[in-house]
């Protein structure tokens, strides 16, 4: 039997290998022993352990969908800047994990000059994390790098730049499913169809398992059907939410539709615990049209909720705390966005949301 020290050692392709062999020398010896950081300038900081040992970081931006010559570039700045030792943080943003503060600017000098943008950290935008988009997504209502690259080309200041009352969280997701993380940004584009599934009633008894396409459906919108003799489905259209789930199962179901597909805005949700608990985001603008490659709707509106909070949010107040203090109807006002029936929470508990009491705000 294997002792102890044995199973430890043990080298196996059995699931991921432990994060604790591809630490940063300076990480692994202050694990747990972190007194502070610092940020010394848009995208550096200093983290400073209880042992007198510091780490810069170097935050750079990345496009998330990148070539294997970009993965190539900064491995070798890396090699060449802090002993190969770099991470993605979980939205995209490239940090590079420096021993020696002399290394900070001759790196930040060879990152600008491959074009790369320093900054993200503090009272900034950081980079934007997105799902997938028409570049992969079967069930994508919008693309998602795309609307990234317009987006960030708008707002790039803000990224090499602390200019902002407190950090901002831009998300993109391409359909409702929101593999990424459009419930609680600051700032949410979210991919919308507007119309239910066309069933190909040919093909699909031939490429789809019946019960298995009924039970995708999360409102219970598909039924099984007999048309001419042959099993197939239908859509109650009235319960269809549009979420693109059936097409997943079912390739004889698609969803998309170039006339009607279109993008949301929405704001006001958070991570952080600081001065005020995690929110979810709500919605702002039900539909704008996908008119690619630049979506200059788009582009516009996220613009004008950026500058609003730019210029009217106090000092270290994020997104949907701004809103909460100045309340939803002088939101409304200010940006100039219309408030209409899909502003009004539908679902089964939405009562316990709703402002129950005669004071309003605004």
């Amino acid at each position: 039997m294997a002792t102890k020290e044995q199973i430890r050692d043990r080298k196996t392709d059995i699931g991921p290998p432990h994060y604790e062999g591809f630490l940063c020398p300076t990480i692994k010896r202050n694990y747990g022993k972190w007194r502070y950081h610092e940020i010394l300038k848009p995208g550096v900081m200093v983290h400073i352990s209880e042992t007198g040992d510091k780490l810069w970081t170097v935050r750079a931006g990345s496009p998330r969908l990148i070539s294997t010559d970009f993965i190539r570039l900064i491995c070798d700045l890396a090699d060449k800047y802090c002993n190969g030792y770099l991470r993605f943080t979980s939205r995209n943003n490239i940090e590079f994990l420096l021993g020696k503060s002399e290394n900070i600017e001759p790196l930040i000098a060879d990152l600008e000059k491959e074009g790369i943008p320093v900054g993200g950290i503090g009272r900034s935008i950081s980079n934007i994390v997105h799902t997938q988009g028409w570049v992969h997504c079967h069930s994508s209502a919008t693309d998602a790098s795309g609307l990234v690259k317009v987006v960030m080309d708008e707002l790039y200041g803000h990224f090499t730049n602390m200019d902002m009352p407190a950090k901002l969280r831009i998300a993109v997701a391409c359909c409702l499913n929101m593999c990424g993380a459009v419930h609680c940004s600051d700032i949410a584009i979210l991919g919308v169809h507007r119309t239910p599934p066309r069933i190909d009633h040919e093909k699909l008894p031939k490429i789809c398992e019946i019960p298995s396409t009924v039970a995708s459906c999360p409102n219970a919108a598909i039924r099984p059907i007999f048309i001419d003799g042959k099993k197939s489905v239908e859509v109650d259209e009235d319960r269809c939410m549009y979420c693109g789930n059936c097409y997943t199962v079912c390739p004889a179901m698609p969803i998309a539709d170039p006339l009607n597909d279109g993008v949301s805005i929405w704001v006001g949700g958070k991570v952080s615990n600081a001065r005020s608990m995690p929110k979810f985001t709500k919605l702002a603008i039900p539909y704008l049209p996908n008119n690619p490659p630049r979506w200059p709707e788009v582009t516009s509106a996220i613009k004008n909720i950026v500058d609003l909070y730019v210029k009217n949010a106090r000092n270290y107040e994020r997104m949907g705390e701004w809103i909460e203090r100045i309340g939803w109807p002088k939101f409304f006002e200010l940006t100039g966005i219309k408030f209409t029936k899909y502003h009004i929470d539908d679902f089964r508990y939405a009562g316990r949301t709703y402002r129950t009491t005669t004071q309003m705000k605004g």
